[in-house]
């Protein structure tokens, strides 16, 4: 996939721009028109402003979210102007909430560069993420869908109401997996949802396709997730972009140590617990807490819960015919669950 801007940074390995290339073959060109509406927007008369917005508008990732808008509307009709502006602007909104993540996590690093939170500090960070979300609001009254402002607002309010959940119950090593899901809903799972909402308001459909298009971003969401908490401890720091077990040192109790610990009568229970309480381990203690929820079975229970969502999110799909847009989808769910970063 040829990167269509010199300010896009590469990340993405050959194979998954192969792999991404593939899914998205039909959209590419909308996609590239992404990028372009991206750059117009990180422009600002205060060069400071302009300086950070172009820095972390050009870590391009995936675009899952942007490919969302674009692939569910083309479920019933042929893209159009404001698809790409709708796809465009999700993607604002999810760069707001990564610059806050960031200043929450203490993060060092995104997508293997330097974080803006660590280049430029707690309050230019906070102030940016601020800025980005109330002008994603802004721009949406440009939609000619009345319903697009509500919606982004109310998923903005939702994400940064999972953020703050997530940091009241940090460190709470009896956080039960039903409340961890609800968590994930909120902080990623409800912008998927909305991204294929917005694909459906776009393509006219019907209330029931729009509900079963939402249903299978949020299933999408929750195996994106999933997968993202579970190669906190299994993936490759290279590959990541980011320290593996990151999540300890934040206090994050996510579904790999909620079903060790939840495990009673299991061995070295207590050993978890205690490993956990300190955040701080060293290379030795990682491994011997990652052959710990090895053994126990958490981690293959936590990639079964993923490709159970997964699954869900594929089947969600019956009721459209099949087309290229369907198989995409399809294929985009079998690429969350099986990526490595």
């Amino acid at each position: 996939m040829t990167l269509p801007f010199p300010f896009a940074a590469r990340w993405l390995s050959d194979s998954q721009e192969r792999d991404m290339a593939a899914v998205y073959g039909d959209i590419k060109p909308d996609l590239d028109r992404v990028e372009e509406q991206l750059e117009a927007w990180s422009r600002s008369a205060n060069p400071l402003t302009a300086e950070v917005s172009r820095y972390i508008l050009r870590k391009r990732g995936k675009r899952l979210r942007p490919a969302l808008v674009l692939l569910t509307s083309r479920l019933f009709r042929v893209g159009s102007e404001e698809n790409v502006f709708l796809a465009s602007l999700v993607e604002l909104v999810h760069t707001a909430s990564l610059i806050h993540d960031d200043i929450v996590d203490k993060a060092d690093v995104r997508r293997g560069a330097e974080s803006v939170h660590s280049k430029w500090g707690p309050n230019i960070t906070v102030l940016l993420g601020d800025h980005l979300y109330i002008k994603s609001i802004g721009l949406s009254l440009k939609s000619r869908h009345n319903r697009v402002i509500g919606l982004l607002a109310d998923v903005s309010a939702r994400m940064i109401e999972g953020e703050l959940d997530e940091c009241a119950l940090g460190g709470d090593l009896g956080l039960s997996e039903e409340r961890y899901l609800r968590i994930i809903e909120d902080k990623t799972a409800v912008l998927f949802s909305a991204c294929c909402r917005l694909g459906a308001i776009l393509g006219q459909a019907s209330a029931a396709e729009e509900n079963d298009l939402a249903d299978y971003g949020t299933n999408l969401g929750l195996c994106f997730q999933i997968v993202d908490d579970l190669l906190d401890f299994t993936g490759d720091e290279k590959a990541l972009g980011k320290p593996v077990m990151s999540d300890l040192g934040e206090g994050r109790v996510t579904l790999p140590l909620i079903r060790a610990l939840q495990s009673d009568g299991r061995p070295h229970r207590e050993r978890i617990a205690a490993l956990l309480r300190r955040r701080d381990l060293s290379r030795g203690e990682k491994d011997d807490l990652l052959e710990l929820l090895s053994t126990s079975g958490a981690l293959d229970y936590t990639a079964a819960k993923a490709r159970e969502f997964s699954e869900k999110a594929v089947s969600l799909l019956d009721r459209f015919p099949e087309s290229g847009p369907r198989q995409a989808l399809a294929a985009l769910a079998r690429f969350v669950l099986g990526r490595d970063r």
